[in-house]
């Protein structure tokens, strides 16, 4: 083996070592190859259902503006859903990701206690 394979052969043994996958990479000593790095798939956040109560003493009027304010309804929508509630006991103000429905819960009922209503305000998965 002449002095210049020797030197090749030494020189290859270190793109090995370096690189970690015994790739030698080209002839002229670049020692060249892609690195990838996987990416773990961003999970969909789970959503929760906003509920409305009925009670026997929180007004329909106050129920329609906790709609409007809280959650951005028309007075139409407002009005449709309060009535739902009533008829029904319950009814969806929303859908939202687990902070905001839960933002939205406590602000309601704060605001229902401020005003002196028993109103009740729930969340639950979808």
């Amino acid at each position: 083996m002449g002095l210049g394979q020797t030197i090749f052969c030494a020189y290859t043994a270190q793109l090995m070592s370096d690189n970690g996958e015994g790739k030698t990479g080209h002839a002229n000593g670049t020692g060249t190859g892609v690195a990838t790095k996987s990416r773990p798939k961003t999970k969909k956040p789970g959503l929760y259902k906003v509920l409305l109560l009925n009670d026997d003493y929180t007004p329909m009027e106050f129920v329609v503006h906790i709609l409007e304010r809280f959650f951005n309804k028309n007075r139409d929508e407002a009005v449709l859903i309060m009535l739902h509630v009533h008829r029904h006991g319950i009814g969806i103000c929303g859908v939202f990701t687990y902070e905001v429905a839960e933002t939205k819960v406590a602000q309601v009922i704060e605001f229902a206690r401020r005003h002196q209503h028993p109103l009740q305000c729930t969340m639950e998965k979808e």
